[in-house]
């Protein structure tokens, strides 16, 4: 008989593993925190994005684009099983830039990337006048941008969405609005996960993959778990017809038609609220990339936390001291869903063809 499975995390990196594991016949119970929990998974961007990831690790270069090539599949599989739209739109976007040289600087990396894998990575250089017949609305400011041919978005409140109703579709147990307090392992070699109210729940295996959650979990079943809180802020627009052909990692039209406006980066500790001073940097760059937002008004803005590593990458882990526990965390789980649905299951069986994801261990720290 295959293992059961506890997740502990419901975001978009847990559901994700946890439909993976349904698909191959195991039995999964999600356990997802209540909404005091902070939620990377409903406050990011919706990317699903190649450009600028890895530059200086192959390795993770590698890995997402895998994912990339594998979007597609996953959305008309989720589509299919769950009447939901995800609005995935992979049709290229762009990295903008303001200085020539830095732009120049960026191109080398590409080139050098490109030469340590040994494939043709995906990435084109625009300059100004590419850039304008593409998006005639583009400030005076930017000199160029590089173009990624395979990036795009998805609306990633529709991804949970339908994630979750696959997972109970497939017959997994979702439990909602829970907060787990211990993780231990009984003599008879089951996991135990407790809750704060005094539920137990028992698996053969578990996998936490609860966001900055594992950081006080981790280190119960052996992990380092060196998972840090990083706040980033979001401007939504108000409702425009379609004025973007593309997304750029700080710009995206989304499917409702608002504008969402980001890519801050603060160490702010637990603290998410959004402030004045960050807002109005995030609106000027907006502004010179997209004059015309000048004169648009803004409806919302928030502030998230995003889980991640020392290095930034992910980090997949099986425990060197409690047997049949993992470890799932990254701060990119949109773009990884799809590795993390198709491919990940193999790992976490120790199938032959399992993805070779030891250099995202903990021993690189």
């Amino acid at each position: 008989m295959k293992p059961e499975y506890i997740v502990v995390g419901g975001g978009v990196v847990g559901c994700a593993v946890a439909y993976g594991m349904l698909k191959a016949g195991h039995k999964v119970t999600v356990l997802d925190g209540g909404d005091k929990a902070h939620r990377a998974s409903r406050g990011n961007f919706g990317l699903v994005w190649l450009s600028s990831k890895g530059l200086d690790a192959p390795h993770y270069a590698s890995w997402t684009r895998r994912s990339i090539k594998l979007w597609q599949s996953l959305a008309d599989e989720l589509e299919e099983m769950t009447d939901e739209n995800l609005n995935l739109v992979q049709q290229g976007g762009y990295d903008f830039h303001f200085c020539k040289q830095e732009m120049a600087a960026k191109v080398e990396q590409y080139k050098s990337l490109r030469e340590q894998l040994g494939t043709n990575h995906p990435y084109e250089v625009w300059d100004r006048e590419r850039l304008l017949a593409e998006e005639p609305e583009i400030g005076d400011e930017v000199v160029g941008a590089i173009y990624g041919p395979e990036d795009g978005h998805v609306n990633p409140l529709k991804l949970l969405r339908a994630y979750t109703k696959a997972i109970q579709n497939l017959g997994g147990n979702l439990v909602t609005g829970v907060n787990v307090v211990d993780v231990r392992k009984e003599s008879s070699h089951q996991f135990e996960v407790l809750l704060e109210d005094g539920t137990c729940y028992r698996a053969d295996k578990v996998i936490l993959s609860a966001g900055l959650g594992a950081a006080k979990l981790g280190p119960k079943l052996g992990f380092v778990a060196p998972i840090t809180a990083q706040k980033g802020q979001v401007l939504i627009t108000e409702k425009l017809t379609p004025r973007l052909k593309r997304p750029s990692g700080i710009i995206r039209q989304v499917d409702e038609g608002g504008i969402q406006i980001g890519d801050s980066k603060e160490n702010a500790g637990f603290d998410d609220s959004d402030t004045l001073e960050v807002t109005a940097a995030i609106a000027e760059r907006a502004i010179a990339v997209y004059p015309f937002l000048a004169q648009t008004k803004l409806v919302r803005s928030w502030g998230a936390i995003r889980i991640v590593s020392p290095d930034g990458l992910p980090i997949y882990q099986q425990s060197k001291t409690h047997q049949g526990a993992y470890l799932v965390s990254c701060h990119s789980g949109i773009t990884l869903a799809a590795v993390h649905s198709y491919l990940l299951p193999a790992w976490l069986e120790e199938a032959e063809d399992s993805p070779n994801l030891e250099l995202f261990s903990e021993d690189r720290f």
